[in-house]
């Protein structure tokens, strides 16, 4: 039994126990509907309180069904059994009550929480919206602007807000059980609030409607569910309760099996699949309860703000006294940024930064945990820092290196004890940014290894294991994405058209645009890098913008012109007639927006499928979470993999094979071809 009936007077507690998140399988779901029959047949009841087990309320659905039949009692059905049930329920949340288990608490007449509790209904961020009367119930208790936001957003609701918002009715200190028994008994002294069925949706303004619709439009870009939710939510409020349960259930079946959810269930299990990878398991972890980082600039301050948000104590280590305070500067304004935008409070800024200390002395590391090493990225500094930290540090102590292009194994060449080194490639802005590249050397031992993956749940990251190679995993596939839109320059497309049509293809930004706002100078630091190791960079247009140091917006101009304290892209005169001149007698085409896509997104796809058979990477879906969290691929094509195999390996080989005939591309490797007839997969199936 998932279900248990305790009774303290007249008060009846139901106990949902399903580790390891309550999750409403199916026999939750009858043994809920058996307690509610049985509840309502106990004449000595009077109220029941539902209450779970474990570290959370009802989580939510169980994700194993979702590509199953549902199978009765439906969640709509057992809410709705819920609600109308002859005693009043009270769902008494710790933990997170999320999408069909906020669904369920709204069923029930009264909701209190413990503060540390959350409540939402995320749905959206899985490509499809509530099943079972969320869009319908939500807005009859807290009104239409609210519950859009919520079921648009998908964000959850931390429980003092929520109290204050309405979504819950009381916050119990001390024991939530009592507090849960002694909310109901005092309420049933008072009159009972109608069922949320029975209630009116308040009106809204006559342009509510208009007005969000263009603001979720311009934040969903082409994501189909969050409009498709603002939707239900409206036709909850212009319609009967039982026509916007209709229309909220079939727009819930319609989106289950399209094509974005299941991109963004397949990202959702890669995303639970990532933070215990099965080559680890049963290596235990080293203990990590101090921290330092050598390097106080924009990466440094960043890797230190992570670790003082996982509160964890840092000591800042820099070369002399003026760097130290301007890297406990830089700190410091990572926080004011975050105070200011209300993401955290002043109090908390200032207790996080209490913990850091700032030192010029290497000596005060001998006791330290984790080092990593965030300064220039020159071997032979870095090598510098790894020889002073082998001689200062524990034995034990996990020695890391954050860098984007460096060979790891040269770095941490004659190290004491190189079993503790691996590399951990934070992405800018560190505190930010969710991925975490972690990269062994072939001296890194698993412990070590196992350890990264640890820091990246403590720092709310997301690890994916690299091999190495010049960029890992998502800066080689960069590389191919820079050197496709050159190509596209040189055969007759502009910039603006390359970066609208990424941009219409889910990318937060075109690639010419992102270059400009990170800066031309760092690509081409890595291409004189890459030509002092004898290799030969493509970049011929932006090899001619360095030199004329148009850099980027910090210049004034890169691959677009900007006005002074102004970041809005122009068209350049000046980048038009390089790219005129670099591409004389070469064969001009006119391109369309799915061409230059193809152009670009297709030889991706081939570079990461090179990436896969050298073992550079494990999986493909590490590939598609690197991009996704990395670089901006869109969530809900489901990473470059992800979007191969739906999209087809056929038609991408035969498209590839067109560019290369053109010299618009490589062709198509032997790895991505063999999967192409069948011989092989792309291996992105992820166990839940």
């Amino acid at each position: 039994m998932t279900v248990t009936i305790e009774h303290s007077g007249e008060i009846a507690v139901v106990t949902i126990d399903n580790p390891p998140v309550n999750a409403l399988s199916q026999a939750v779901r009858q043994d809920l509907w058996n307690a509610a029959e049985t509840l309502d047949a106990d004449f000595s009841v009077r109220a029941v309180v539902l209450i779970c087990e474990g570290r959370t309320f009802i989580a939510g659905a169980d994700v194993n069904e979702f590509d199953k039949p549902p199978a009765p009692p439906h969640l709509p059905d057992l809410v709705a059994r819920i609600e109308t049930a002859a005693k009043p329920w009270v769902a008494a949340i710790h933990g997170s009550a999320l999408g069909g288990g906020f669904e369920v608490a709204l069923g029930c007449r009264f909701r209190v929480a413990v503060a540390s509790a959350r409540v939402g209904l995320p749905e959206v961020r899985l490509g499809i919206v509530p099943g079972a009367g969320g869009t319908v119930r939500l807005p009859r208790l807290v009104g239409p602007a609210l519950a859009a936001e919520m079921v648009t957003a998908g964000t959850p609701v931390a429980a003092p807000r929520a109290r204050s918002q309405g979504l819950i009715d009381a916050v119990v200190e001390g024991d939530l059980e009592k507090g849960a028994i002694d909310f109901a008994r005092a309420a049933l002294d008072q009159s009972l609030p109608l069922p949320l069925r029975q209630r009116g949706v308040p009106a809204v303004d006559a342009t509510f409607w208009e007005t969000i619709t263009t603001a979720i439009a311009g934040r969903a870009k082409r994501e189909d569910a969050p409009l498709r939710a603002l939707a239900c939510v409206r036709t909850a409020a212009e319609a009967d309760f039982d026509t916007a349960m209709a229309f909220e259930r079939q727009t819930f079946l319609e989106l289950r099996g399209s094509s974005q959810a299941s991109a963004l269930r397949h990202v959702f299990f890669a995303e639970r699949a990532a933070l215990r990878p099965p080559e680890l398991g049963g290596v235990e972890p080293r203990r990590i309860r101090s921290a330092a980082v050598i390097g106080g600039g924009t990466m440094g301050a960043g890797i230190a703000a992570a670790l003082c948000d996982a509160r964890l104590p840092v000591t800042l280590v820099e070369r002399d006294e003026v760097a130290v305070e301007r890297g406990l500067s830089n700190l410091r304004s990572i926080f004011d940024g975050l105070v200011k935008r209300g993401k955290i409070s002043s109090e908390a800024a200032a207790e996080r930064l209490s913990t850091v200390t700032g030192t010029t002395d290497y000596g005060l590391l001998a006791g330290v945990d984790l080092v990593i090493e965030a300064v220039f990225e020159d071997i032979d500094v870095k090598r510098d820092v790894f020889s002073r930290l082998s001689a200062v540090c524990r034995a034990d102590a996990v020695l890391a290196t954050n860098t984007s292009y460096l060979d790891p194994e040269e770095i941490a060449a004659g190290i004491k004890h190189p079993e503790r080194f691996v590399g951990l490639h934070f992405f800018s802005p560190a505190h930010v940014m969710k991925l975490l590249e972690i990269v062994p050397t072939a001296q890194t031992a698993p412990a070590t290894l196992a350890t990264g993956f640890a820091l990246a749940r403590m720092l709310n990251k997301i690890p994916v294991r690299a091999g190495i190679c010049d960029g890992f995993i998502g800066n080689r596939i960069l590389k191919i994405t820079r050197a496709q839109a050159e190509r596209l320059l040189l055969a007759g497309a502009t910039p603006q058209a390359v970066d609208a049509a990424m941009r219409t293809f889910g990318f937060p930004m075109g690639p010419f645009e992102a270059q400009d706002l990170g800066g031309l100078d760092i690509a081409a630091f890595q291409r004189r890098a890459a030509r002092a190791r004898g290799e030969t960079p493509f970049a011929p247009i932006a090899e001619r913008l360095c030199a004329l140091e148009r850099f980027g917006q910090k210049s004034g101009g890169g691959w677009y012109d900007y006005a002074r304290g102004d970041r809005t892209p122009k068209p350049s005169k000046i980048v038009a007639d390089i790219i005129a001149d670099a591409a004389k007698g070469m064969q001009q085409r006119p391109w369309d927006e799915p061409s230059i896509v193809d152009c670009i997104v297709l030889p991706m796809v081939n570079e990461a499928m090179k990436i896969l058979q050298e073992k550079v990477a494990l999986r493909a879906v590490d590939i598609d979470l690197v991009k996704i969290h990395g670089y901006g691929f869109p969530r809900w094509r489901g990473g470059p993999m992800h979007y191969a195999q739906q999209r087809g390996l056929a038609e991408i080989v035969a498209q590839l094979e067109h560019f290369a005939a053109h010299g618009l591309a490589d062709p198509p490797c032997h790895h991505l071809d063999s999967a192409a007839r069948g011989s092989d997969t792309l291996g992105i199936d992820v166990p839940a």
